[in-house]
């Protein structure tokens, strides 16, 4: 079974520390050795120095150096400098005192078979006036050793021989061990706390990383990128203290985010309606949903319909973070609107066709009765009413099926609001449309809010003007009602912004979309948004011509390209 992490954390901390306290200990060790070593060969010297400087010492090494023959070794073994030697050793606890003439022969010896015979290590730097200290190895052994010259009493400018004297090394040892023993002692102590830390520290690390391996974590990493970007949605990971610590390219093309992660969701997210719905979200469990609840109505972000969902992240009733999730529905909202056009179409048509074939049958029996004249004058009224006795004055200006068609359907909606849908009497358009589907969007869109507008209105009577001109391969729209008017342009950032912040980005069902806002979007405000933007996909524009005057209300005018085949060189 494979050790933790967190065990192999403190393994390592505690191993690292017993290395850098080894490597302390051993480097006092070297340097206290050193040092004890120089404070030893100096009190050797100063030992050395004194016994040269003696009368006795100095007569004896120029005596000796100066007889001939030499004394023998039992002479040497009975003189006075021996014994002098001897005394010097039991005073400072001297490994040995050696006294030689000027040929390095023994005159002093702590062993006195070495008497008479030549010094084992080389006397010549002292013989020749210098002092020198050292640690070497000789017949007594590893010793801190001094030697000085010895100069003569009657000729004190002439080096009669040597001194030499060594300090034992259980004297440096002795000294390093005594003063080894606090720095020990901290080292122990030192270790012991950072064993302590070391397990705080693991334990921090565990609750961190909720008990995870590295190679879980690193698993989590792939997955969470491999997640992110393999999603249509946007995700943004919010910190416990609500910090962006994740955010997928989809989030930030949503919600227009730069460099968003570490910064807090105030910052992060540059509107206001986004922020406010991740604000309102509890930062504790919420009480479980009622049946009556549904969910959080969505938010218009630059002319683009988004559902923003926050979701609690827990691990052991821990909260950890929040995760949103922001959904862009503004294709299925612009679906949804076609689907509808084209249904309305559908009915129209089938209204349409019904009420072709009853007049068909009409005409056809005027004519087998022989009632030709009242048969054109049959004809001549249907003209003025359109294909089907739509309640829309002028129809027959509007000579495009889908359209025509379109109208006569929205005249019955508005007809039942207690509103007239009319076409106004520049109206002009004949063919076949390229793009039913985008004009009854964009035409439905302003109808609608003319009727809601009409409706809200105390004016009476209550009326929705339509007028359609085809140039060339242009169509161009413009619709007009009789409410109480625009109070600023739905289309400039400020009435963006206001949206935003006053409603919180949604337009609740009821709007009419000139207030300010966008229009109802099944109630979601973004229908002049999506309007909009179908007419600029097709090279034109929708835009407000008019906010209100006495005589009517707002008028919206689109214009939408290449909507017609050319023919008839028009």
């Amino acid at each position: 079974m494979a050790t933790k992490f967190t065990t192999q954390v403190n393994r390592s901390i505690v191993a690292a520390m017993i290395v850098v306290s080894l490597i302390t200990v051993g480097l006092f060790a070297v340097t206290g050795f050193n040092r004890l070593v120089q404070q030893t060969q100096e009190s050797a010297l100063r030992i050395a120095q004194t016994v040269a400087q003696t009368p006795d010492v100095r007569a004896g090494a120029e005596a000796e150096s100066e007889r001939q023959p030499p004394s023998t070794d039992a002479e040497l073994v009975a003189g006075t400098l021996d014994d002098y030697a001897r005394e010097v050793e039991d005073r400072t606890g001297a490994l040995f005192v050696v006294i030689t003439d000027d040929t390095g022969r023994r005159l002093a010896h702590p062993s006195p078979d070495e008497i008479g015979d030549p010094v084992s290590t080389s006397p010549d730097a002292a013989l020749r006036g210098e002092e020198t200290v050292s640690w070497e190895r000789g017949t007594l052994g590893d010793s801190a050793r001094a030697k000085v010259p010895v100069y003569g009493l009657d000729q004190p400018g002439t080096v009669v021989g040597e001194v030499s004297v060594g300090l034992p090394p259980t004297e440096v040892w002795s000294t390093v061990l005594t003063d080894a023993v606090p720095v020990v002692l901290s080292t122990v102590l030192a270790l012991a706390v950072g064993g302590l830390v070391a397990r705080f520290i693991t334990r921090r690390l565990r609750e961190k990383t909720l008990g995870l391996q590295p190679e879980e974590l690193l698993a989590l990493v792939h997955d969470q990128q491999a997640v992110l970007q393999g999603v249509d949605d946007g995700v943004v990971g919010l910190s416990a203290d609500d910090v962006v610590t994740v955010c997928n390219d989809r989030a930030a093309a949503l919600l227009g985010l730069h460099d968003a992660v570490g910064r807090p969701v105030e910052e992060a997210v540059p509107h206001a309606g986004v922020v406010e719905r991740i604000k309102e979200h509890p930062p504790e469990p919420p009480e479980p949903p009622g049946p009556q609840s549904s969910p959080a109505p969505p938010l218009v972000v630059d002319g683009r319909l988004v559902y923003v969902d926050v979701h609690e992240v827990r691990r052991e009733d821990r909260l950890l973070g929040r995760v949103v999730i922001v959904r862009d529905v503004t294709a299925v909202e612009d679906l949804t609107r076609r689907l509808t056009a084209v249904g309305t179409l559908a009915g129209a048509l089938r209204e349409q066709r019904h009420e072709f074939a009853n007049r068909i049958h009409v005409v056809t029996g005027l004519v087998r009765a022989g009632d030709t004249a009242e048969a054109l004058d049959y004809l001549d009224r249907v003209g003025e009413h359109g294909p089907v006795r739509f309640p829309v004055a002028n129809a027959g200006l509007v000579r495009e099926p889908y359209l025509q068609a379109f109208l006569g359907a929205k005249a019955l909606e508005a007809e039942r609001q207690g509103v007239t849908l009319r076409v106004g009497p520049d109206a002009d358009v004949s063919g076949s449309l390229l793009h039913p589907e985008d004009v009854t969007t964009v035409l439905g869109n302003l109808v609608d809010n003319g009727i809601a507008a009409a409706v809200a209105s105390q004016r009476s009577p209550r009326w929705v003007e339509v007028e359609a001109l085809r140039h060339g391969d242009e169509l161009h729209l413009s619709v007009m009602d009789s409410g109480d008017g625009a109070a600023a342009d739905p289309f400039t950032p400020e009435a963006r912004a206001a949206e935003l912040v006053g409603a919180g980005g949604s337009a609740g069902p009821g709007e009419s979309g000139e207030s300010g806002a966008a229009g109802p979007a099944h109630g979601h405000g973004i229908g002049l948004r999506l309007s909009a933007e179908v007419a600029r996909r097709h090279g034109g524009e929708l835009r407000l011509a008019m906010g209100r005057t006495e005589r009517h209300g707002a008028v919206f005018v689109a214009r939408l390209e290449q909507q017609f085949e050319q023919e008839d060189g028009r």
